[in-house]
């Protein structure tokens, strides 16, 4: 049910996992998204905890509503999971997306 390929990273899609259709941000870099069949991702949740594992994304960036991208559960799903395109973020949310993954990741910079 993929409307319009994935086929760039920081884009938020509609994603239906087992237990129901939620937002997420697409992680995988963009030159290797068209090579695969899945995709890494980061959900994305209303319940925001203002904790340093996640950003927060709002009308502004194109959703509609204030929410998290949580960076602790980031996943690999298949990319025929993925539904219809909801926003792709700004260059700097991604790099503010890039200091999340580090620290929940633990990775030093």
């Amino acid at each position: 049910m993929i409307s319009g390929k994935p086929n760039r990273s920081g884009r938020n899609y509609s994603f239906k996992p087992p237990d129901k259709r939620r937002p997420v941000l697409i992680l995988t870099r963009n030159s290797a998204i068209s090579f695969l069949n899945e995709v890494t991702i980061a959900p994305v949740t209303s319940n925001i905890r203002d904790i340093p594992s996640e950003i927060v994304i709002g009308p502004e960036d194109g959703m509609p509503y204030r929410c998290a991208v949580n960076f602790d559960h980031i996943q690999t799903v298949a990319k025929d999971r993925l539904g219809e395109l909801i926003t792709t973020l700004s260059d700097d949310k991604m790099a503010e997306a890039g200091v999340a993954i580090c620290f929940a990741l633990g990775i030093e910079i």
